[in-house]
């Protein structure tokens, strides 16, 4: 052994470095040094030129993004109640949140990959899984045919849907009130095309009806109590009997698929939410009257008219969704027939 040692590499390097270095003891003692571990590295059975582990990566945070509408009363309660972010960080997640104005840029924040998780009304998850939107219905929410309605001023002469024939009617483009103006139309024995749609938000909406620009607005709460409240709204028909307005909890595929366990953790928060929301409609209001710049009686009577729950989609839900959608890809609305089962998240 000590003969092969003496033949090695390494050690004729160390007695060639002795012989040419000066006899000074730093720097026999550096060459020393540097000797012994060449010939400790050519000694070692594990000894390979390429033998340094990397490192292992660090484990990295999931973080749960989440949209929400100041008007969609559950998950902007859940932001500021930060319970969400206490029950993520035992599993080692954060939650952070954006807000959007409407539910079709939200879910086309969600196409986009910028969120994992959202809340909207019927039919904005309609138009984007059109789009091609990898999203899942994870839950429902009954909401209330009660929390929206087609109004028209209070001294207006039309009476009933059958009145509005020629008429120009306020509506948000793609949102579950557009599904109620073409329902309510058809039962009138009216089309789409019977009537002038003008594709408006509801704050341009809200003053278009107030300054006489249009002659009947289709809208939801709580705009729908506020135009009651303070612009001298009528009634004409809710959407009892016409369209279930739901509301719906949905998710993007690839969060759905790989953190299962953080999106059990959104929907149980989410459900806390809605069940002290549904006992609480005065809280309720007083929580929204500052983010909508609303007073809070009207907000009062939206929340009394409404439900709450975070339901599992049944197949009553799914044909109901899928009688919207054949009637959006029938008007134009949508290019092509959809299959909304295909989008359904069924819980392992």
């Amino acid at each position: 052994m000590l003969d092969a040692l003496q033949q090695s590499l390494p050690f004729r390097w160390v007695r060639r470095c002795f012989q040419a270095l000066p006899r000074r003891p730093f720097t026999l003692l550096f060459a020393v040094g540097l000797g012994l571990s060449l010939i400790t590295a050519a000694c070692s059975p594990n000894s390979t030129s390429s033998s340094t582990t990397a490192p292992a990566a660090p484990t990295q945070s999931v973080e749960v993004r989440i949209g929400y509408q100041k008007a969609a009363t559950i998950l902007n309660v859940l932001r500021t109640r930060e319970d969400l972010a206490k029950t993520l960080a035992d599993s080692g997640a954060t939650v952070s949140w954006a807000e959007f104005p409407a539910g079709q840029p939200m879910l086309e924040a969600l196409n986009a990959g910028s969120i994992d998780f959202g809340y909207t009304g019927e039919a904005p998850p309609i138009f984007a899984q059109a789009a091609g939107a990898p999203l899942l219905y994870v839950a429902y929410d009954p909401w209330s045919p009660k929390a929206e309605a087609i109004v028209v001023p209070e001294d207006s002469p039309i009476q009933s849907v059958a009145d509005l024939k020629g008429k120009k009617v306020a509506v948000a483009k793609g949102s579950n009130t557009n599904y109620l103006l073409v329902a309510a139309l058809e039962k009138a024995g009216l089309k789409f095309s019977d009537i002038e749609p003008a594709y408006l938000p509801p704050a341009d909406a809200r003053s278009a009806f107030e300054g006489r620009k249009v002659d009947a607005w289709a809208i939801w709460d709580p705009f729908l109590a506020v135009a009651e409240s303070t612009a001298g709204a009528r009634v004409i028909v809710d959407a009892t009997g016409l369209a279930p307005n739901r509301g719906y909890y949905l998710a993007s595929k690839s969060f759905v698929e790989q953190h299962p366990e953080q999106l059990k953790a959104v929907l149980d928060s989410v459900k806390q939410v809605s069940d002290w929301a549904a006992k609480n409609p005065t809280e309720v209001a007083e929580f929204l009257a500052p983010e909508l710049k609303i007073d809070p009686a009207p907000l009062e009577k939206a929340e009394k008219r409404r439900e709450y729950g975070v339901l599992p989609i049944t197949d009553d839900v799914i044909n109901d969704q899928q009688k919207i959608a054949d009637t959006f890809q029938k008007i134009g609305l949508i290019p092509q027939k959809i299959n909304v089962r295909e989008v359904i998240w069924t819980e392992k």
